[in-house]
């Protein structure tokens, strides 16, 4: 095979894994315990859809290393398990150290895997969180309904699906309520709480039938943590809330917060802490068995607490990357609180801390509830915090615009372009542009990622790459819930308007030529532009091309496949003085052009499989 077919082969090959195989992994990672019959398909699900194809992205382009290795997170994370396999050393004998390895190398692709979903699907982040939430609640309230109607009065509700225990099912009814929970608080439309706030409900409901307590302090430690990092008005009728809650729980639930005690836990603590100090320093080893009698009949394998377990296991030694995990993530979670994402990640990993004080043990294991304490919230948020790390600027935030403000802020501004329900893009008194998105259904991707704020990200995203794009001055939030981004125009004209005023062929033609070569170098780079003709070109000052325009462009992780290059063209087709100028009278300077960031072969070949310009202008 020539090498250009094996990169372009390994090309496709790590744009397949991150577009769609790991998308499709996450959500099932994060739902498919709500159905599947076990924990082994999830296993299953997991390395072949998850693990193993991050393993095969990596090594595909090992230069995706270079921002884990910068993460804090991850490296500590990296000494974790490193220092775990060391522990396999002074271990019980196993059969295979390999197998041994497999887990932490598992636990590792999380992380990893999480980092390239979130570098190049960022879009697609939120609505696979609230796609597995559905699930979640859709699952709850099936669970409830029988345990409704099953109930007696000892009855502890067990999910249905994967799960086979109470409390390790209230792990994951607690991570979905958290979830709920977060989007109350953030979400921007009021609209959305008519869901959010139900299904928070719903979850909670769930929690409570487990009959478990744990998840009720953890629950409440997630609430604090999330009323002040996303601190506005509903803070206060959260922490309202919070207390009116906390009180009608004591009130009806106060039989099944204190007859069982505490259930063994300080005897399991103090038995864990008689073996800890035998090796304090270097633990038993990641292999170690584990058995602890607190006296109620039968042997128990945990110490009920995730510190206790590193320190039995690891020792000191690993407690302390382990510990420095968490404190990092939850400091850059405080410091970049203006992000979603981090708010949400953040409050799950509060809640697992809460949690993990009372419940687990064993510090690896292969995908299961525990994850959804730890290293589910972890991996999200080193992968947010290597994002954030790669821009260059930190983002615009979206600013609310009360309608006092707006009309202010567009008096005697000039109506640049508008449609049927009234302008879109507007020139303000200061030169700058304000371009309006309408509102779009709660439930399309325009919700869940704001078309306003596409714009601001891929401005950035296109500047990284050399490319000229408008400089972005803000992002607001409309009273009527439509979205704006403002921005300095760019000095110039469109490569439309300056073809329509060159004053010869030969002008035409070297105008054509240069803008092959621009199209070439998008292409080559990865942007894809959905709508890119030639008045979304601007010939600047010093005779470069810049895009505007930008909402409707994604940059894919390499270059891009020559099915969208023909698209592009085809677009550019539909425009009939475009198409005559483009692929009639200067074809041989467009391919000129084209041919030299790729080839002259590429260019030709590219062009002619193309349809006749006439045969598109009939079919419109």
């Amino acid at each position: 095979m020539q090498p250009n077919a094996l990169r372009n082969t390994s090309n496709r090959v790590f744009d397949f894994i991150c577009l769609w195989i790991l998308p499709l992994g996450y959500l099932l990672l994060l739902c498919a315990l709500f159905f599947l019959p076990g924990r082994s398909q999830l296993h299953k699900l997991y390395y072949g859809l998850f693990s193993i194809p991050t393993l095969i992205a990596l090594c595909t382009r090992p230069s995706e290393l270079k921002g884990l290795l910068r993460e804090p997170i991850f490296i500590a994370m990296l000494l974790f398990c490193t220092w775990a396999i060391v522990s396999l050393a002074w271990s019980p004998p196993v059969d295979s150290v390999l197998g041994e390895i497999k887990t932490p190398l598992h636990t590792l692709m999380l992380f990893a895997g999480c980092t390239l979903l979130v570098r190049y699907r960022n879009d697609i982040v939120q609505p696979l969180i609230f796609c597995a939430a559905i699930v979640a609640l859709l699952a709850s309230i099936f669970n409830l309904y029988v345990f409704v109607r099953y109930h007696t009065p000892d009855l502890r509700m067990v999910g249905a699906g994967a799960f086979d225990n109470p409390l390790l099912s209230s792990h994951v009814f607690g991570f979905f309520c958290v979830y709920w929970l977060s989007l109350s608080m953030t979400c921007r439309r009021y609209q959305m709480l008519w869901l959010s706030i139900p299904a928070m409900a719903i979850m909670f409901a769930a929690l409570i039938a487990t009959g478990s307590r744990t998840p009720l302090v953890a629950l409440t430690l997630a609430a604090l943590w999330l009323s002040f990092i996303s601190w506005n008005r509903r803070s206060l009728m959260l922490l309202a809330g919070m207390a009116i809650g906390g009180a009608a729980v004591l009130l009806l639930f106060s039989q099944m917060l204190l007859e069982r005690g505490s259930s063994s836990r300080f005897d399991l603590w103090r038995l864990a802490l008689e073996q800890i100090v035998n090796h304090p320093w270097i633990g038993h080893g990641y292999n170690a068995s584990l058995s602890l009698d607190p006296g109620i009949g039968f042997l128990l394998e945990e110490p009920h607490n995730f510190a206790l377990g590193v320190l039995y296991y690891v020792g000191i030694f690993g407690l302390l990357p382990w510990l420095f995990m968490q404190a990092w993530a939850l400091l850059k979670s405080w410091q970049l609180r203006t992000t979603p994402l981090l708010i949400l990640a953040s409050s799950w990993l509060v809640f697992g801390i809460g949690a993990g004080l009372t419940e687990g043990g064993g510090i690896l294991s292969r995908p299961k509830e525990h994850w959804f304490l730890l290293w589910i919230p972890l991996a999200m948020i080193a992968a947010l915090c290597i994002h954030q790390r790669a821009r260059r600027s930190p983002p615009v935030q979206v600013a609310s615009l009360p309608p006092a403000a707006a009309e202010q802020l567009l008096a005697n501004a000039q109506v640049i372009e508008a449609d049927g329900l009234g302008p879109k893009v507007l020139r303000l008194e200061d030169g700058s542009f304000f371009k309006l998105f309408r509102p779009r259904r709660w439930y399309t991707s325009g919700g869940f990622n704001p078309y306003s704020e596409r714009f601001a990200a891929n401005s950035e995203q296109l500047r990284d790459l050399g490319i000229t794009t408008p400089v972005i001055l803000g992002l607001y939030r409309l009273a009527d819930g439509s979205n704006a981004v403002r921005y300095q125009p760019l000095p110039g004209q469109t490569l439309r308007q300056r073809l329509q005023l060159a004053g010869s062929a030969e002008e035409r033609a070297q105008l054509i030529k240069d803008f092959g070569t621009f199209m070439a170098r998008l292409h080559e780079q990865g942007v894809y532009f959905r709508s890119l003709h030639l008045a979304n070109v601007l010939v600047l000052e010093n005779g470069e091309f810049g895009l505007i325009d930008l909402a409707d462009l994604r940059v894919y992780p390499s270059s891009l496949r020559t099915s969208l290059r023909q698209r592009n063209l085809r677009h550019m087709q539909r425009y009939s003085e475009d198409s005559n100028w483009l692929f009639q009278e200067h074809l041989n300077a467009l391919q000129a052009g084209y041919a030299l960031p790729t080839s002259m072969s590429r260019a030709t070949g590219l062009l002619k499989q193309l349809p006749a310009s006439d045969e598109r202008q009939g079919a419109h």
